[in-house]
């Protein structure tokens, strides 16, 4: 038996136009097609710690609520939000190799990394993203947050497995290779 202490991946799932944009132009995302198909109960049931930057859970508080995040660690990334505005989200200013290492020994069940282009391209600069899950949306947006801003280092990707949905949405993940 290995000695290893097991630590959670950190998975970014995202909704993602077909032209490559999580958000639109004016930082909207009404364009995200809420399919019937998509289990979201056994999507959130991976996870016990959630991570995003503030725009991505301004976005969510705006669009679900406070409660939305009830029951999983909530962990915002932010230097203008303050904690005692927030209770019961954890709010750290900015996020480092050995900040991740220590996320990922602390939580039970994988880390879903949620939306903002900016955080996912310092987590994937550190080598602390283990997948990318992208369901690809069937709109053009023409401009936006672009999945991953430049400039960025290169990341080489194994697809472990695919759906296509009846609404036109197709859902890829991948691992990232190290």
């Amino acid at each position: 038996m290995s000695g290893a202490i097991a630590m959670a991946r950190i998975r970014y799932i995202v909704a993602v136009s077909l032209d490559g944009y999580i958000s639109g132009p004016k930082g909207e995302a009404d364009w995200i097609v809420m399919d019937p198909e998509i289990d979201f109960g056994a999507l959130w049931s991976q996870f016990d710690t959630l991570l995003m930057g503030r725009a991505t859970y301004e976005a969510a508080v705006a669009r679900l609520g406070s409660k939305a995040f009830d029951g999983r660690r909530t962990v915002v990334v932010s230097r203008t939000l303050r904690a005692g505005d927030h209770p019961g989200i954890e709010i750290v200013p900015e996020v480092d190799r050995a900040w991740a290492k220590r996320l990922r020994k602390q939580s039970g069940k994988d880390i879903w990394l949620m939306g903002g282009g900016d955080l996912f391209h310092s987590l994937l600069e550190m080598g602390e993203v283990d997948g990318v899950e992208v369901s690809v949306m069937p709109v053009l947006l023409g401009g936006g947050t672009p999945l991953l801003p430049a400039p960025a280092v290169r990341s080489q990707l194994a697809l472990t497995g695919h759906r296509v949905y009846r609404a036109g949405i197709m859902t890829l993940n991948y691992n990232v290779v190290r």
